[in-house]
């Protein structure tokens, strides 16, 4: 088993923990799930203990590892219990901001995926091609299929 020491682990969970974790949530909407992902996320890091060129390497690794963990987790719950999403309303400070999240959950999980890449983390489309491991062309039209499926979602809601 490979294991990065104590001091590396610190500096990666103080450095990535909170974009993981907006990442985790927006993707499963439960932050004791997010909570149990993260977890497996840095044992995943510690285990495999990956070298990287860069900085936006290990990022990119993390959230993709992040991102593939999500899916396994929905697809555990699909096949199980369901989780209650009327939580997320007490995370938000404004209340237009928890509907337009719960809209945003609401969304299919690959177009949720390519919104949250691009326009709250501010990945590019190639950047995201690569973590995602889909084509560009792919991550464009997903972007494209997001934000018209999240407009329509706004606009039958009233906003």
């Amino acid at each position: 088993m490979n294991c990065k020491n104590e001091e590396q682990m610190r500096d990666v969970i103080q450095t990535y923990g909170d974009l993981l974790y907006r990442t985790g949530y927006v993707l499963l909407g439960n932050p004791h799930d997010v909570q149990d992902i993260l977890q497996e996320v840095f044992i995943k890091y510690m285990e495999k203990a990956p070298s990287f060129h860069d900085k936006e390497h290990e990022k990119a690794w993390l959230l993709k590892v992040m991102a593939n963990t999500c899916k396994d987790c929905l697809r555990f719950r699909k096949r199980h219990t369901h989780s209650n999403l009327e939580d997320l309303k007490n995370v938000c400070a404004v209340p237009s901001d928890a509907s337009l999240l719960m809209e945003l959950l609401a969304l299919p999980l690959k177009y949720k995926t390519v919104l949250l890449l691009h326009y709250v983390e501010g990945y590019q489309i190639g950047e995201i091609a690569h973590i995602t491991g889909l084509s560009e062309n792919a991550v464009k039209k997903r972007l494209q299929r997001g934000r018209n499926a999240l407009k329509e979602l706004l606009s039958d809601g009233g906003y």
